[in-house]
């Protein structure tokens, strides 16, 4: 069993959950924003994947389940389950292995490149994908390396993009789930209007542009992710 965190009704799982359906994956969805609760750790449990939201890792006043996804985070390290945190949720893995989650120096919104470390080129879960890749952001935060941790891909604007923790713990600044879709469900929801500053309009042409090349290198992402799933599997097992 793979258990999906969301955060928001509209950040949801994308490309991801395709993936694993194709790979007759069972998937459990848990919407923290409609109160519903992270289950226990069972044995079955092979992963997990969190996704992304609109609130901070800091304001579990406001947001109390964080501080559940906090504790859940730190037992799923602990047990080396595998874990892929994506924008919030890298936010939230890394806060759980003791990192600082900070205001990023910029927002970075709509279309980026990131470079993979020299650290990055060599990890199971770039496999494959070239040393620079054009991403899609939406994030104000930004997180630190954990102690112990290695960075995987940076970019100019906000450094620190990916992250390893352990053999078995990814975080992404970046989202790799995204479909045209979604991009434009965000914009309908986090962009108050055309005095904006954002240029909605040539970030969704541009998710149209690239959705075919886009899709395939999640495929590619998601297929390495699994095999680090099913390796650790097989490890856990004897």
């Amino acid at each position: 069993m793979i258990l999906i965190v969301k955060h928001i009704e509209i950040e949801g799982p994308g490309i991801i959950e395709k993936f694993f359906n194709r790979r007759s994956r069972q998937l459990v969805t848990v919407n923290m924003s409609l109160g519903e609760c992270l289950p226990a750790i069972r044995d079955d449990l092979e992963a997990v994947i969190f996704l992304g939201g609109p609130m901070n890792v800091y304001e579990e006043d406001t947001y109390p389940f964080l501080c559940d996804e906090n504790k859940f985070l730190k037992r799923a390290l602990k047990l080396e389950i595998p874990i892929l945190g994506i924008c919030l949720g890298a936010q939230l893995l890394a806060k759980a292995c003791g990192a600082q989650v900070t205001r990023a120096p910029v927002k970075e919104i709509g279309w980026n490149n990131v470079r993979l470390t020299s650290e990055g080129c060599k990890d199971r879960l770039f496999n494959k994908l070239s040393s620079e890749l054009e991403v899609f952001q939406w994030h104000e935060d930004t997180f630190a390396v954990p102690p112990g941790g290695a960075l995987l891909a940076e970019s100019a604007m906000c450094k620190n993009q990916a992250f390893r923790i352990g053999k078995n713990a990814y975080g992404l600044q970046f989202h790799v789930e995204i479909t045209p879709e979604i991009v434009g469900s965000w914009i309908r929801e986090y962009v108050s209007g055309p005095d904006s500053g954002i240029d909605t309009c040539g970030m969704l042409r541009r998710a149209y542009e690239v959705e075919k090349e886009y899709q395939q290198r999640c495929r590619t992402m998601c297929f390495n992710f699994f095999k680090i799933i099913r390796s650790l599997s097989r490890s856990a097992h004897g």
